[in-house]
This record gives structure tokens, sequence and C-alpha cells, in this order.
């Protein structure tokens, strides 16, 4: 609502967003505002925490204030699916959904972090030996991903039961040690902060990849990609595959080829701030 003068306007505005606990640290405001810009569209994403009890609720109440649709990041990925009223292949397959929109009433899942992977990736992992650190929903996008795209997938976790778990339920293998493999990727919680170390994941007596990709990103290198590098292998960071699962977000919600620049350069930017 804006007042001008004696005259009250209202102004529709649409609305996205990411609902997560918490979701302070998120660049994707700034990379979607900057994709909303660049396109001529007067659209916001804003951050949305909220805690597990209040997600189904919330959610139901975003169309309502004029959300078209919303990202959803830890821990709610999998309440995101069980939430919506359809979802696409991806999304159950993998048992969570990372990207919702509204419509007609409705509320659709799915799940752009696999696909977003596969896009950042320098080449087709078809045939590759990879190896995916980490169980939980960011690991279960990954191995999915990577066994639809050709790859020859298995899963290390520190706890190996939840590893077994996830092999079963996607047709891939488990291993109770990390071992080599051609592309590895990191979707475990390792560099989110300053302080943590290679030490936490028992990588660094295996060789490193050729490959390695990490989805944790924040203001400082990880220590895994840090690792890899030491390493020789070529690394994909955390805010590339951000961009390119933000990108199919953004294409999903407004019909429209997302900027691929202008997301990059946001997220960045934002990083470096």
């Amino acid at each position: 609502m804006y007042v001008v003068g004696r005259e009250v306007a209202h102004r529709l505005l649409t609305l996205t967003g990411v609902l997560g606990d918490p979701v302070g640290h998120s660049r994707s405001p700034a990379m979607q505002n900057a994709a909303f810009e660049a396109v001529g569209l007067d659209w916001r994403y804003v951050k949305l925490p909220v805690a597990a009890d209040a997600f189904a609720e919330t959610v139901r109440a975003l169309p309502g204030s004029g959300y078209r649709g919303a990202n959803v990041t830890i821990p709610h990925k999998e309440a995101a699916l069980a939430a919506a009223d359809e979802a696409d292949d991806a999304a159950r397959a993998i048992g969570a959904a990372n990207t919702l929109t509204f419509e007609g009433g409705r509320l659709h899942a799915t799940n752009t972090d696999a696909p977003g992977l596969i896009a950042a990736l320098p080449r087709e992992p078809r045939g590759l030996s990879a190896l995916v650190l980490g169980a939980g929903g960011a690991g279960r996008a990954a191995a999915w991903a990577l066994r639809e795209a050709g790859a020859e997938v298995s899963v290390w976790n520190r706890t190996p039961e939840r590893a077994a778990v996830l092999a079963k339920d996607l047709g891939v293998a488990s291993v109770e040690a990390p071992t080599a493999a051609e592309l590895v990727v990191n979707a475990t919680s390792v560099g989110l902060k300053p302080a943590d170390a290679i030490e936490e994941l028992p990588v660094a007596w295996i060789d490193p990849p050729t490959l390695a990709i990490d989805l944790v990103y924040g203001d400082h290198e990880t220590p895994f990609a840090a690792w890899a590098e030491a390493g020789g292998a070529e690394v994909v960071d955390g805010l590339e595959v951000l961009v390119r699962q933000g990108a199919l977000s953004f294409e999903r919600w407004t019909g429209r080829e997302a900027p691929l620049d202008a997301m990059r350069k946001a997220a960045r930017a934002s990083s470096r701030a």
C-alpha cells in the first residue's frame, strides 16, 4: 500500500522467497532480485525464516500474501514435498523439494538441486566414478542426479546406516569409508564454519579427484575445495551450483530464460560483501 497525498493506491507486488531455518546466510535474495531486475520484472525475493512446526501453515498462507513461489532450504526440503499437492518426478524420486510454485490454488513441488548440479558441471559425468559425501537432502539430490546422468555413484556418510538407506532407495552403492573417484561431491556441512578442517571429512588420505563439486558456499574457501585444488582437481564451488539451481527456479516461476550472468555476478558480490 502506497500513500500519495490523500489518495491510497494499492499495488500488487509479486513475491518470492526462501524458506529455511536459518536463512540469514542465503545469497539467493541478491541473486534472484538481480535476475528480476535484469529482465524487467517488478518482483521481490525475500528471506523467510520459519521453524519446522510452522512450516506447513506458513507455506499455505503465502499465496494469499502475493507469493508466486519459494525456494526451500535446510531443514524443510522433505516437509516441502509432503506439503505439496503435486510434485515432479525428480522431487518424488529424491524425496525432497527445494522449489515450490503456487498455481491455480495448488502447490507444485520440484527439485532443482539435482538438474542444477548437472548444469554446473564443466563436462558430462556419464561413465565417471562418483563419490557423494553426505546422505542428507543435498546428498540424495546429488546421488540421484549423477546416477541419472550415467555416473557410477557411491555414497559415504558419517553414519553408515544412513548411507546404506540412501543407496538402497536410489539404486547406488554405499561405502563405509571414502574411496578414490573421478568426481567427488561434498554434500556435508563441513565448510560452513571458518574453523572447519578437512580432517572432519576422511578424504585427506585418498587421491583427489579430477573434478570436485562443493555444495557449501560462504565467505571463505572451504577445506574441501582447498584439498581438491591442492591435488590438481578442477573445482566447482557452491555458488555456481546455487546459481544454476536458482536459474531453474526462476524459469519455473516466471516462464522466462534466466539471466545467468546477472545472477552469477550478484551471488558472488553478495558473498564478498
